[in-house]
């Protein structure tokens, strides 16, 4: 193969290099020489060797492919379990909630009443099946228990890092359209059953063949980790498109929908403040992803395998490096081809939104096994109920019928620009 690297790039360097008709010719003498010594497909053979599917049944009607990601977050309370001082210290860092005979309730005032609402939906739909437990949700941007803090109340957030200690649930835009400066459908994120059959229907509209063999990104600059990618992006326009939608005194440009995403054969997902919501979309548009860093996780990060269902590159990523590595994945395009299917293939069959429910329903399960103090309600407390929110209702074409005002509204609604 070392052979034929070389004239294989030039030709696919000729492709995509902008010239002028009258040059009549490749322009590769403007682009820098690349490094060939790269060899990626040894570690693409040992994560499949080492790979077992997460569950016994296709189907995983028990959620099995995140069982790991509970038993791993709750393990430092496995052995003395959870005490009502425990719980008295983490009721300042988040929202109480109270399940009590298959009645939700929960503190009155609270942070980012959209954030909680939104959860609430997805717990209203499996109240019934939880054991009395109280538990404190975080719905800040950020974990609230850092690893040496000494603290050691449980606190359930969206995203950690491996710093912290706080218990990985379901993000609260899993049913809605709220979260860090996101937009809503059609340009960012909807209600996770719907967004998923139409992210799904996109990557269906582009073959892979037909898909523009450039790596690509979109988003602010909410982490300097994407200045590497944005200056290769400059420097080879041909390689690369990534751009910031938001970055101050600088130029910017649109945003692009997610569904737009998939026009593009490689998908660059960074971490933001914390994790980014938008891992769980690109990867359904049968684009390879390329995830760079591994500092933040959701509750689903563990059963994603590298090299099986993504690309990792490291968030310390040198130019030159992610240069050499997308030429990389233009030279091997089958491989690259066979992780984008599998990528879709987990999130198409593995975090659908009955797998979110089963996560919570098992969390909370498994969690009030540890509780060692009486779940008393409180007085104050007002009962959480089932509530009609016209902002979750969307037009997704050939999906759904919806309110073609507020539709109409929402196309031409201009929120802040995907992280």
């Amino acid at each position: 193969m070392g052979a034929l690297a070389l004239p294989l790039a030039l030709l696919l360097l000729c492709a995509f290099q902008v010239c002028s008709a009258s040059e009549g010719k490749c322009c590769a003498n403007r682009v820098a020489p690349w490094n060939f010594s790269l060899d990626f497909v040894p570690h693409i053979l040992h994560a499949l060797d080492q790979y077992r599917p997460c569950s016994s049944q296709p189907s995983d009607p028990d959620c099995e492919c995140h069982a790991l990601t509970i038993r791993r977050d709750l393990g430092p309370y496995a052995e003395a379990g959870i005490t009502r001082s425990m719980m008295a210290q983490s009721r300042r860092l988040g929202v109480v909630y109270q399940v009590i005979d298959g009645r939700i309730y929960r503190q009155p005032e609270v942070p980012h009443p959209k954030r909680c609402a939104d959860v609430e939906d997805m717990l209203l739909g499996i109240a019934g099946e939880l054991p009395n437990v109280e538990f404190i949700l975080n719905v800040r941007d950020w974990p609230q228990v850092p690893f040496l803090s000494g603290f050691t109340g449980p606190v359930f957030s969206h995203s950690v890092s491996h710093q912290h200690l706080d218990i990985m649930c379901p993000a609260w835009s899993f049913s809605s359209v709220s979260g860090p400066p996101l937009q809503r459908f059609p340009h960012g994120i909807g209600q996770w059953g719907h967004m998923r059959r139409h992210m799904a229907a996109a990557a269906a509209q582009v073959s892979w063949e037909h898909k523009q063999p450039i790596g690509f990104f979109r988003g602010t600059r909410s982490s300097t980790e994407r200045d590497t990618l944005v200056r290769l992006s400059r420097r080879s326009p041909d390689l690369v498109d990534a751009q910031y939608t938001s970055n101050v005194g600088a130029e910017t440009v649109d945003e692009v929908p997610f569904s737009g995403h998939c026009q593009y054969k490689y998908l660059f997902n960074f971490g933001g403040i914390t994790a980014s919501f938008r891992l769980r979309h690109i990867l359904l548009c049968k684009s390879l992803v390329l995830h760079v860093g591994d500092q933040w996780q959701e509750f689903f990060y563990s059963s994603l395998k590298p090299w099986v269902h993504y690309v990792p590159a490291p968030s310390n990523a040198t130019v030159e490096s992610l240069e050499q590595l997308l030429v990389y994945l233009r030279l091997h395009d089958d491989l690259a081809e066979e992780i984008a299917e599998r990528g879709f293939q987990f999130v198409w069959q593995h975090l659908r939104l009955q797998d979110v429910q089963c996560y919570w329903r098992n969390l909370l399960q498994e969690y009030a096994k540890l509780l060692k103090c009486r779940v008393e309600q409180e007085p104050e407390f007002i009962e959480v109920r089932k509530q009609t929110k016209a902002l979750q209702k969307f037009e997704f074409p050939g999906l759904c019928q919806c309110d073609p005002l507020l539709s109409g509204q929402l196309l031409r609604h201009e929120q802040t620009a995907v992280p």
